[in-house]
């Protein structure tokens, strides 16, 4: 397995192939749908990592697989770069990371919002507003529901998770009794 700082830097080559040929933001899906195939298929991930078939034949597959996601020629050659190089498995966090210096560049954030029902939207625009005044940047949600929240909404932008929960008040009010 490699760390996070090679997949890091197959994501900034994969960015550097991207703005010059100004195709950045396909590239980056074309690469998240090859990881997510990867990934959802466990026969694939047999037959590209099993060492009982011949490389050929894992390249073969691949080369098949590629062409019937109508991949770009740069997403195939990276595709059988990382297979080449034993580093299929690692496809998914060079996506992820890919993704984040996408959106860096763009100047947008990925919040993940869950709440303890849906939010009406003009609560997450409120949300969206106040998030985007805090980081300077756009901001793009991921909605989730969680009823054992009981109310509120946990915000996660990056690391940093905001619990505004009620659930997560009592437990803290909890903790504070207890301890």
């Amino acid at each position: 397995m490699i760390s996070g700082s090679a997949s890091r830097r197959y994501a900034r080559a994969i960015l550097g192939i991207g703005q010059a040929q100004d195709n950045l933001e396909s590239l980056t899906a074309e690469v998240e749908q090859l990881a997510q195939s990867i990934e959802t298929s466990a026969d694939l991930r047999t037959v590209l990592l099993n060492p009982a078939f011949s490389q050929s034949q894992r390249q073969d597959v691949l080369a098949q697989v590629c062409q019937r996601l109508a991949l770009s020629k740069t997403t195939q050659n990276l595709a059988q770069l990382l297979l080449v190089r034993g580093r299929v498995p690692n496809l998914p966090g060079i996506a992820r990371s890919l993704r984040q210096m996408v959106d860096e560049v763009a100047g947008r954030v990925r919040v993940r919002l869950v709440s303890a029902k849906p939010l009406d939207a003009a609560a997450e625009a409120r949300i969206r507003s106040a998030l985007g005044k805090a980081t300077g940047k756009t901001v793009l949600c991921e909605k989730s529901v969680d009823e054992s929240l009981l109310g509120g909404v946990i915000t996660q932008v990056g690391d940093v998770i905001y619990d505004g929960s009620l659930r997560g008040e009592l437990e803290s009010l909890k903790a504070r009794w207890q301890g």
